[in-house]
């Protein structure tokens, strides 16, 4: 069990740490990022109406798919920064929400016009699915695979915001952003490098639910994204430390929640993470780990 919540929570945090940058650089929720996990998921496979279709970058060597997904992912989220977000960025926040959900709706309609809307199976990863035996527990490849890739890229993360100084101004910028621009803190390349880490994030999210599932649904991104932002919220709406913990947090509840309800409620376990989450903000509404946007947002 616990397990299964840290490799859960290990996904919702990667999410909620894509959101969370964006919304540093932007004051943006970013809703669009289901619809970067759902594309980077089809474009595993060819565009088709079977229920089993032929993979298309999913037949490529290993390191190669992931390098492919990972950067169709990247393009389309600088796409959809340089073609949305940025003609808007001097409007008021409600229009770059609007936007959000504009292009999330497009991209949506944009899948079921290419692959349909019938969800599909799709295998890769298959010698990932058997068990691993570890101080006599059984535990799944696939779960291993999760929190390994999660504390790589969590670690690469932070090593890339403390050293390079590019990180730096990434920090900055979400610190104050308009006294960043006056120190001469590139606001395009700022923001365009926060896109790119979210594509990235969606890309490799995409992948590992894939393998997780086998298959393929055109909200496959909607509610790992919707509990990230939920994650986000609880942590401290603009805070990546607060995304992180809100991740695992949400992830872990989820998970024992499932485990500890009576049979007969486990269908209600979303409406029991909501509501503790609910619990949580009405104890502290800044989030856990507080920040200046959070305490605007207060």
């Amino acid at each position: 069990m616990l397990i299964d919540a840290i490799s859960l929570g290990s996904l919702y945090a990667l999410v909620a740490l894509a959101i969370g940058l964006v919304f540093g650089v932007m004051r943006l929720i970013n809703f669009a990022q289901a619809d970067y996990i759902t594309i980077g998921a089809y474009s595993l496979v060819i565009p088709t109406a079977s229920i089993t279709p032929p993979l298309l970058l999913g037949a490529l060597p290993a390191v190669a798919m992931v390098i492919s997904v990972v950067a169709v992912v990247t393009v389309l989220a600088l796409l959809t920064e340089r073609l949305a977000f940025r003609p808007l960025r001097s409007s008021d926040p409600t229009t770059l929400l609007i936007s959000s959900f504009a292009v999330s709706y497009f991209l949506q309609s944009l899948i079921i016009l290419v692959h349909g809307g019938r969800p599909k199976t799709v295998s890769i990863g298959d010698s990932l699915t058997g068990a691993v035996e570890m101080l006599g527990v059984r535990i799944p490849g696939v779960q291993l695979l999760t929190m390994a890739v999660a504390l790589t890229l969590l670690i690469c993360l932070v090593l890339f915001l403390k050293k390079t100084p590019m990180g730096v101004q990434l920090r900055a910028a979400a610190e104050d952003f308009q006294m960043a621009r006056l120190l001469g803190v590139p606001a395009n390349k700022v923001i365009a490098i926060a896109f790119a880490i979210s594509g990235l994030l969606g890309g490799t999210i995409s992948l590992l639910f894939v393998v997780q599932t086998g298959t393929l649904d055109i909200k496959i991104g909607m509610m790992p994204t919707v509990y990230a932002f939920f994650a986000t919220v609880i942590g401290g709406i603009g805070s990546l430390p607060g995304a992180v913990l809100g991740g695992y947090i949400v992830g872990i509840i989820s998970v024992l929640l499932q485990s500890y309800l009576p049979e007969e409620m486990r269908a209600f376990r979303d409406a029991g993470v909501f509501s503790l989450v609910i619990l949580i903000l009405l104890m502290r509404p800044q989030g856990l780990l507080a920040t200046k946007a959070s305490k605007e947002r207060v």
